[in-house]
């Protein structure tokens, strides 16, 4: 900024001083400063506007550098495929044209039915025995529950 000393401020003060007098002096410096400070708050923004358009400037950069190795990187994938896909077909047509016609049946394998006895596993205990043992065989409801076992009332 400007290169003033504080003896230079001193002078400017003391000439101020006896210019504006002493009444107005105090105003007229709380109004420089605010000047002063929107002053460089403008600064300030000015700066940051730059700084983002720069910034926006080497973001387009780097985008278009991506977008450049993205397709560079899909335009290699497509020729990959396109020689696995010439490879695959020339690999292909070599084989014998009456097995790809059907003379010989694909084999598949055979169903083989597992031999389990799941029956046998459903019912396994007896009916008799599980009434004999005290065994629930059937699920009740807690109000059924409590009307099957109440005591009996003798009067």
């Amino acid at each position: 900024m400007l290169d003033i000393g504080v003896t230079k401020l001193a002078i400017i003060g003391g000439i101020a001083l006896v210019v504006i007098g002493p009444e107005r002096l105090p105003g007229l410096a709380r109004t420089i400063g605010t000047l002063m400070g929107r002053a460089q708050r403008y600064v300030a923004d000015v700066k940051a506007e730059v700084s983002r358009s720069m910034d926006l400037d080497e973001l387009k950069k780097m985008k278009e550098t991506m977008e450049d190795a993205a397709r560079d990187v899909s335009q290699s994938i497509k020729t990959g495929a396109s020689d696995f896909e010439k490879q695959w077909s020339d690999a292909t047509s070599d084989t014998p044209a009456s097995s790809l016609a059907g003379d010989v049946a694909p084999s598949y394998p055979q169903y083989r039915h597992p031999g389990k006895k799941w029956r046998l596993k459903q019912g396994a205990t007896p009916q008799w025995y599980k009434a004999r043992a005290g065994i629930r065989t059937k699920a009740l409801s807690g109000a059924a529950r409590v009307a099957r076992y109440r005591p009996h009332k003798f009067n």
